[in-house]
């Protein structure tokens, strides 16, 4: 019932909000041609030429990403579980100094819906209480039984790789300390490995601690920036990085590519790409939810946001055969070169267009176009906002906040990757760092 009340309508909205960003752009295009070309310097037209046609590729990549993930949305609601294929899955919690949040991720997974499973804490040589908080939950309980081992600190893609030779499941369910899985996470994420080409699955992140402006722009991020591409590349089984908080794998396919590596900032990026360069599909799972808890403090952010463009690039770095080989596989060809789009490119256009427009603002009076930009770009946030809080059934609530997302919050972001992406390709030393959990939400 809930999905008749709200997804029709609020679909039918952003097909109304999608083609008034279409009249805008018309508009813009007609303004442009009609006060601008010519009457300045040649920088300002060539600048005003690219701003154009990047506001075009905007607005082809929000329609790329609608349109497959809704195809995603029809084809997961055709599909049907299988519930006679119940493998032995091992679920894999690497912690490191995760003492406040541990209990209450192991009480979630004690909550799964499914038949027989493990779970096996690796604590990574923590200093505080992490191993005896996780100690107190060991032992069998009906369907589930949980065991902890430790090691010295050597970071979380070696306690994986620790996890995955220690288990005994057919498949491998990897998911962060900090997070809680809804009950039936294993079960929606088992049933795509029916199909044998499918190496890994890639699950639903959600925003838990939604008690602060912060939290609320993260848990819009997630919904609409994160999922909406999930659920589009998904379409395609291509999705191109499976998320640290909760993701599936067959430990078989793991063991043959060698596991987690260490020698990048987002071991997670890393993995999936390597699975990419092998050709195994991926696919995603809108069901399998984690919620999990974001960063309070705009400094602890940024320091993610930075960890993780990062992470990204010294994973791309390692690949650079994988973008100029589109025979290996179309799909993948453009998926990850709209990997570097969303890291590189984007950010470093979108803070030129920001400088840009309001300088010439300032110094000529062009208005029309700074104004068309921002209310372009803000509209098909907001198109994209309604889409995607409507298919999930998630919060009508966060809506509004795609006004704040785009006016500011995505602004810090983009110059949080860019300042990322100087660092990266000049060779700075980074540190990995660690988020504070409060265990709020």
């Amino acid at each position: 019932m809930g999905r008749k009340r709200r997804y029709y309508p609020l679909a039918f909205l952003a097909v109304v909000l999608f083609t008034l960003v279409a009249a805008i752009f018309v508009h813009a295009v007609t303004e442009v041609r009609g006060y601008y070309f010519g009457q300045r310097s040649v920088f300002i037209t060539i600048s005003i030429s690219m701003l154009i046609f990047f506001l075009f590729l905007l607005v082809l990549r929000y329609l790329f990403l609608l349109w497959f993930s809704f195809m995603q949305q029809l084809e997961f609601l055709r599909q049907r579980d299988d519930g006679g294929y119940t493998p032995l899955v091992s679920v894999l919690m690497p912690a490191y100094n995760e003492g406040r949040v541990i209990e209450t991720a192991l009480t979630s997974l004690l909550a799964q819906e499914y038949p027989f499973f493990e779970v096996i804490v690796i604590d990574d040589g923590s200093f505080d209480d992490t191993f005896a908080a996780a100690s107190k939950l060991t032992g069998d309980y009906g369907n589930a039984r949980v065991r902890a081992v430790r090691q010295p600190h050597r970071g979380k893609a070696a306690a994986l790789n620790l996890g995955i030779a220690v288990a005994r499941g057919e498949l491998v369910l990897c998911m962060d300390a900090d997070s809680q899985l809804v009950p039936q996470a294993i079960q929606s994420l088992v049933r795509h490995f029916l199909d044998m080409d499918v190496a890994a699955v890639a699950g639903n992140v959600k925003v838990r601690n939604r008690t602060t402006l912060w939290t609320k722009l993260q848990a819009l991020e997630y919904i609409e920036g994160l999922n909406m591409a999930r659920q589009a590349q998904g379409f395609f089984r291509s999705v191109n990085i499976i998320p640290g908080p909760v993701g599936m794998f067959r430990r078989q396919v793991l063991l043959s590519v060698g596991g987690y590596e260490s020698d990048t900032f987002a071991e997670d990026a890393d993995l999936t790409l390597k699975l990419v360069n092998f050709g195994y599909g991926i696919r995603y799972e809108p069901r399998a939810i984690a919620y999990t808890e974001a960063p309070v403090k705009l400094l602890d952010l940024i320091k993610q946001r930075y960890r993780w463009t990062r992470g990204i690039l010294q994973s791309m770095k390692k690949r650079p055969e994988i973008f100029l080989q589109p025979w290996k596989g179309f799909t993948t060809f453009v998926i990850l070169w709209y990997m570097m789009f969303e890291a590189v490119l984007w950010p470093a256009m979108n803070i030129f267009a920001n400088v840009f427009l309001i300088g010439m603002n300032l110094a000529y009076g062009m208005v029309g176009l700074l104004v068309f930009w921002f209310l372009q770009l803000t509209l098909l946030d907001v198109v994209a906002a309604v889409h995607c809080v409507a298919a999930e059934e998630e919060d009508l609530w966060l809506i509004p906040y795609a006004v704040v997302h785009r006016v500011f919050f995505v602004l810090v972001i983009d110059v949080c990757k860019v300042l990322a992406t100087v660092e990266e390709v000049l060779g700075f030393r980074m540190t990995w760092g660690k988020l504070t959990r409060y265990g709020t939400g």
